[in-house]
């Protein structure tokens, strides 16, 4: 089990439902359910095989360069900031999987 992989997922998903309560907005929630869930789902394959990490490096990616370019707008940290550099450190620990 990859533990790393699926608090990503797990930190995602929630994070959505989160923003939901706090800013009541139902497109993000369920973007960012969809986006968990797709990262849950890469956290399996990564599981499963250490060098199967197409899914999940295909969602880190899409969610450090959203996130990042939210976070360009108004520079605050959270939550875009957190959830890109979150992303980006996923990138690389996924990159370092495969050496």
């Amino acid at each position: 089990m990859d533990p790393l992989s699926f608090g990503y997922a797990a930190l995602v998903t929630f994070g959505s439902i989160w923003g939901y309560k706090w800013r009541g907005s139902i497109p993000s929630l369920i973007a960012g359910l969809f986006v968990g869930l797709l990262a849950g789902y890469g956290a399996n394959h990564v599981s499963n095989d250490k060098q199967d990490i197409k899914i999940s490096l295909l969602v880190a990616f899409f969610l450090a360069t959203i996130m990042g370019v939210w976070f360009q707008r108004p520079k605050k940290i959270m939550p875009a900031g957190l959830v890109a550099g979150l992303s980006l450190m996923m990138i690389l620990r996924l990159v370092l999987l495969l050496l």
